[in-house]
């Protein structure tokens, strides 16, 4: 199940659960949009793939013990800004092949 991690690893900028700015790749980093398009050229720092939009987990129980109240958030903060150097490295790397063939 998604940790819902709530903040942008690079800027901290809070990402709740509803939010509809959240990325994350597919070992859940997560990231804002605006760090994803400008800083990041959608290739994650951490394992090179690309990113989605984070899903959203309904805060209504449609199910009994489906819901953001029964299966909360993560509130652990991981924040690790981004070198920028090392990024530019990346991207160099593999910003021109999509992340489906990363």
């Amino acid at each position: 199940m998604l940790e819902l991690r709530p903040i942008c690893e690079n800027c901290a900028t809070g990402l709740p659960p509803a939010s509809s700015e959240a990325r994350i790749c597919s070992y859940e980093c997560t990231f804002c949009r605006s760090c994803v398009e400008t800083v990041l050229e959608n290739v994650c720092p951490n394992c090179g793939g690309g990113f989605v939009p984070r899903p959203v987990r309904p805060a209504e129980e449609w199910r009994a013990g489906v819901s953001l109240s029964a299966q909360p958030a993560s509130t652990e903060k991981k924040h690790h800004p981004v070198k920028p150097d090392d990024q530019r490295t990346l991207v160099a790397r593999v910003g021109d092949i999509p992340p489906a063939a990363r």
